[in-house]
């Protein structure tokens, strides 16, 4: 059993871990093995994604203090509370470099891999606390790499068939002279 200090002390550390961090994940476990979970922290670790089990309580204690949820005994506010629910064993994927999206996309590639087990409950993107269905829908976002690659791919297109097209006309030309 931990003293009060000793979860104020947990409860700073998520708090800094929150507030430095691009971006959030809440995720939701169950009947993931310890195996299983050293593979996932492990990918995480190298992908600039730190992964925190904490207790749901000093959760929404940290969350309260960064003023994302109302302090105990306030009203609360609509959408805020409800949208995140903090239900069964909960961690916490903080993104730590510069790719706004990877913490969620990961959480969700290893989701599907550990299909019924891992699960994103919501999140903190942009500053702000957000439900399940907009951390999914961030989750797809394809990391900025590709999503440079698909718009050289869009930009070359239209030169790419002009090319075509000259080349064509050239060909043409040349076979009409012999």
């Amino acid at each position: 059993m931990k003293t009060r200090k000793q979860k104020e002390e947990i409860v700073e550390k998520l708090g800094s871990t929150l507030k430095s961090g691009i971006s959030s994940v809440f995720v939701h476990f169950a009947d993931l093995s310890v195996a299983d979970e050293t593979v996932m922290r492990r990918h995480l670790r190298s992908e600039n994604v730190s992964y925190v089990v904490a207790k749901k309580t000093l959760i929404r204690r940290a969350l309260e203090n960064l003023g994302h949820l109302p302090a105990p005994g306030t009203a609360r506010q609509a959408g805020k509370h409800e949208d995140v629910p903090l239900k069964g064993e909960v961690a916490i994927a903080t993104g730590i470099g510069d790719d706004a999206t990877g913490a969620a996309r990961l959480v969700h590639e290893f989701g599907k891999k550990f299909a019924g087990k891992l699960s994103i409950i919501g999140g903190l993107f942009e500053g702000r606390l957000i439900g399940q269905e907009e951390m999914q829908e961030i989750a797809t976002i394809p990391s900025m790499q590709v999503l440079r690659g698909m718009f050289a791919n869009v930009i070359h297109s239209p030169i790419q068939g002009l090319v075509i097209a000259l080349n064509s006309i050239a060909e043409n030309k040349s076979g009409q002279q012999t």
